[in-house]
């Protein structure tokens, strides 16, 4: 296996776990954990004693989504540094979404944003009672 700065792999009775490991910053994802959880998909499918991928956050939450430092530096990007950092974060959900084995993220604490995109590219998602879903795109409409 490979050595990840972002993410940690177990492979224990079948089954790959990634672990996403940024939990003090609740495991936002920047560019170098993108393309670590592509490879690291395509490492697990390619290894023949795994037979589920598992998707988990280290710390207090599963994904917090976007790094805010990695999106105030990508807000200085070209319009095609843009879009090619777009297709990647495409990419990590096309991988997860288009997996050979069975894909399963255990949630907890929060998924924002992007991490809610990882969690529904998994063929199932597992959650604690206490997780919390966020898209701060979405805001609510107050009638006034």
């Amino acid at each position: 296996m490979k050595n990840y700065q972002t993410l940690e792999i177990e492979i224990k009775d079948n089954v790959g776990t990634i672990f996403f490991n940024r939990p003090k910053v609740h495991n936002a994802f920047n560019e170098v954990m993108i393309l670590e959880i592509i490879s690291s998909i395509k490492e697990l499918n390619d290894n023949g004693d795994v037979r589920i991928i598992v998707l988990r956050g280290r710390g207090k939450s599963f994904c917090a989504g976007a790094d805010l430092n990695w999106m105030r530096d990508v807000a200085k990007y070209s319009y095609e540094q843009n879009y090619q950092e777009s297709l990647q974060l495409a990419k990590c959900f096309y991988e997860i979404y288009t997996s050979a084995k069975p894909t399963i993220a255990i949630v907890h604490g929060a998924a924002i944003g992007g991490g809610n995109g990882i969690l529904a590219a998994c063929d199932f998602a597992y959650c604690d009672d206490n997780t919390t879903f966020s898209l701060s795109e979405v805001k609510p409409y107050l009638l006034m």
